[in-house]
């Protein structure tokens, strides 16, 4: 039982709370623990009782929940609340822009309980006739649904390696010198992954059915000596290979794709009279090995450079390595600074002190932070003298701390108007500040575009958050025209973000790399709200390598005072 699933679960009893009109404290206390296990870096399942209690937000009653997941992969708990409704009543909660009040009214009202039925009744009108819902909400039920089903089977980057390196840490019990490696789209680094492939070098026969056994494992799909398929409890496929040690290397090309690119790759072996498959590089004409122990080497006996995974996308890698113009890509360990983060002011975990100091032993030299403006309510946003009494406190605890170097930020809301959330002589005092839409999500294109146009004009704003408001199998970008907010952030000197967060990854890779070629600045930020949250850092620099950005493309890879001359060279100052 891994944290996502135990996160679903407090979730999804939330939801079903609120269906039944429950108490809202505990409806909010639900709701509260799936954000706090959501955000936890660390494996729940590897706490003691102690360490559940003595998480904050968790008290005794939901630290025996988790103990009781953990223990036996279900919750009796949430057995019995299910059992008030259809099994199928938590499918429609998963729509984008349906809660559980609206899943309440149609179950109630229309008697709805799938998504077929939803479906039927949204579009032969009947939906509309309902109060306080009409054809607009209708058009919305259709819509989600049809987003519902163009993510069906896919998985966040962040859940499938945590699953990967469950999996991989489970085989070397089995196979202690062996070599297990994850490949196809999750090595690629690819947003979300449909299933999870794994190679196992060096591997004796024991491994397969040590791999079947595997504890999660919901079903066996097939078992062999060389190949086994198992599905795991969490709905993801997990494909296991046995490939020989001279085989190693072009077993990892072939299985790591993409498709475009093996077939790119394939193509030019054959133009040198050569055939590439998963055992090895050969002579066309005679069969005989070329290459194949190590991807390297098959890369430079096609007179290539050895091409990072995540760049094995057919976007003119191909080209670049046969020329030796490869970027240089960003590594998790050029990023000295992380520009977001949030602390219990608004809605993050810990104090500031405590984030300070987490993000000092994450190797970081300087932290912002940014808590919410007052628009957020639910965050409990902070109006202008809390602000800047926010900042004095930050500044405050920046003179006691040793190692790291403190920013006093905001992350201020952009309004429906385009307007900041905070007045422009609160703003000035700060030392940066990132400015976010939060609302207003269904404006159309021209209306979501002139808000961010506005928003970048101000010359308060240092960084943009999470630019396309995307929620990876949740929500979709909101309308915009992209190219006209990028050209107006390079004129202005305005960032930004590539947010960390597994469920957010925005800018996506392909907005990362048009922003960088029209000379957008950009900031890899955590986005953090637990101390634990600096790992994700890992997941923006995977979005910022396959966006080929290298060091120089990303301000916070800059000392704390160059970073800052290049923010605030756009801002007048008081």
């Amino acid at each position: 039982m891994d944290n996502p699933r135990i996160a679903r679960v407090f979730s999804d009893i939330g939801d079903l709370l609120e269906i039944k009109g429950a108490n809202p404290f505990k409806i909010r206390a639900y709701r509260n623990a799936a954000d706090i296990v959501g955000h936890m870096a660390e494996r729940v399942a590897d706490l003691t009782d102690a360490d559940m209690r003595a998480i904050p937000g968790i008290g005794k009653d939901l630290a025996a929940k988790m103990r009781e997941l953990v223990d036996t992969g279900g919750l009796a708990y949430f057995d019995t609340l299910r059992q008030e409704f259809p099994a199928s009543i938590l499918d429609m909660l998963r729509l984008q822009g349906v809660g559980p009040k609206t899943v309440g009214r149609l179950y109630a009202e229309l008697g709805i309980e799938t998504l077929e039925e939803l479906e039927a009744a949204a579009g032969d009108g009947r939906i509309r006739h309902l109060k306080g819902m009409g054809a607009k909400k209708e058009q919305l039920l259709l819509r989600s649904l049809a987003e519902h089903r163009s993510r069906a089977g896919r998985h966040l980057l962040g859940a499938a390696d945590a699953i990967a390196t469950q999996v991989a840490d489970y085989l070397r019990e089995a196979a202690r010198d062996a070599t297990i490696l994850a490949v196809g789209s999750l090595r690629r680094g690819r947003e979300t992954c449909g299933d999870i492939d794994l190679l196992a070098v060096n591997a004796t026969e024991a491994i397969m059915p040590h791999f079947v056994s595997f504890p999660q494992v919901e079903r066996v799909l097939g078992q062999g000596h060389t190949k086994s398929s198992v599905l795991l409890a969490s709905g993801i496929q997990v494909d296991l290979r046995v490939v020989a040690t001279e085989s190693a290397g072009a077993a990892a090309q072939y299985f790591t794709g993409s498709k475009a690119h093996n077939i790119a790759v394939r193509d030019l072996a054959l133009q040198r009279g050569l055939k590439l498959n998963e055992y090895g590089l050969f002579q066309a004409s005679d069969g005989a090995y070329v290459a194949g122990a190590t991807e390297a080497e098959v890369y430079h006996a096609l007179g290539l450079a050895y091409v990072p995974p995540e760049l094995r996308e057919h976007r003119g890698e191909i080209e670049a390595a046969s020329t030796g113009s490869l970027p240089r890509l960003i590594e998790r360990a050029d990023l000295r600074g992380d520009l977001h983060c949030h602390t219990t002011a608004t809605d993050g975990k810990a104090d500031v002190e405590t984030m300070a100091k987490a993000a000092r032993d994450a190797g970081l030299e300087y932290l912002a932070i940014t808590d919410h403006s007052q628009a957020l309510a639910m965050a409990n946003g902070l109006n202008e003298r809390r602000a800047l009494a926010h900042a004095r406190h930050v500044r405050d605890v920046n003179t006691r701390l040793d190692g790291i170097t403190l920013l006093a930020g905001i992350e201020c809301d952009i309004r429906v108007d385009g307007t900041l959330d905070l007045a422009d002589d609160c703003l000035a005092e700060l030392d940066l500040v990132v400015a976010s839409i939060h609302s207003g999500f269904g404006q159309d294109e021209s209306r979501m575009t002139d808000r961010l146009l506005r928003a970048i004009a101000s010359p308060m704003v240092d960084i943009i958050g999470h630019p396309t408001g995307r929620m990876l199998l949740r929500r979709a970008p909101y309308g915009l025209n992209l190219e006209r907010v990028l050209d107006a952030a390079a004129q202005t000197g305005v960032a930004l973000e590539i947010n960390s967060q597994i469920h957010r990854l925005d800018l996506s890779d392909s907005h990362a790399r048009l922003a960088r070629d029209r000379g957008v600045k950009l900031v890899i930020s955590s986005d953090a709200h637990t101390p634990a949250s600096f790992e994700l850092l890992r997941w923006g620099v995977t979005v910022a390598r396959r966006a080929w950005l290298e060091r120089g493309d990303v301000l916070n890879t800059l000392d704390v005072d160059s970073l800052l001359a290049s923010l605030r060279c756009q801002q007048v100052q008081p």
